[in-house]
């Protein structure tokens, strides 16, 4: 029965929240208080009011990692200073105005594997025309966008741990009005 119910919640959840495509293929803007770069490495660490828009991606934190493959693949590491919380919000593919947005102490993107980890505080909502219909919090979620598969641990290190607390899971209804009335039987 758990598994069942398990595997409801999962086809529930499934963030059909696929990001938007083309997004991946438009420049990144990063704005900062300040910058080091490697370029041997292609890394860049910045630091203060950290805003990075690509597309339809935003993500906000204080400390950003942004690596480079050869090939032009983009990892970023979002970290929040003390008490704060590192944000992303994206537009979903598919008709309507579909969104996704998160926040958490840590964020990691990798856009190469189209996964997303969150860590410490971890918070996800699935916005449609401006109307939340799913929201995950946990210690940890990861979202894999090729398979539309999610993730959700109750210890920040990605494994569920006993004791370690409880996450969350909150669907809105779909439909607007009230369920139609049933047929009586042999009629």
């Amino acid at each position: 029965m758990k598994k069942i119910l398990a595997a409801a919640v999962l086809t529930l959840l499934s963030l059909s929240a696929s990001a938007e495509r083309a997004d991946s293929l438009k420049q990144a803007v990063v704005n900062f208080d300040s910058l080091d770069i490697d370029e041997v490495t292609q890394t860049r660490i910045l630091t203060g009011n950290v805003v990075l828009t690509r597309g339809t991606l935003t993500m906000k934190s204080d400390r950003a990692l942004v690596k480079e493959t050869p090939e032009g693949y983009m990892s970023v590491t979002l970290t929040a200073g003390p008490g704060r919380v590192a944000t992303f919000r994206q537009k979903r593919d598919g008709a309507g105005d579909l969104w996704v947005e998160g926040q958490a102490e840590r964020i990691e993107y990798d856009e190469r594997q189209e996964l997303v980890k969150l860590f410490s505080k971890a918070v996800v909502k699935e916005l449609e025309n401006g109307r939340l219909t799913n929201e995950l919090n946990g210690a940890y979620i990861s979202y894999d966008n090729r398979r539309e598969v999610a993730a959700v641990r109750n210890d920040a290190s990605g494994e569920s741990k006993v004791g370690g607390g409880r996450g969350t899971l909150i669907i809105a209804p779909r439909r607007t009005g009230p369920a139609p009335a049933a047929t009586p039987a042999g009629k």
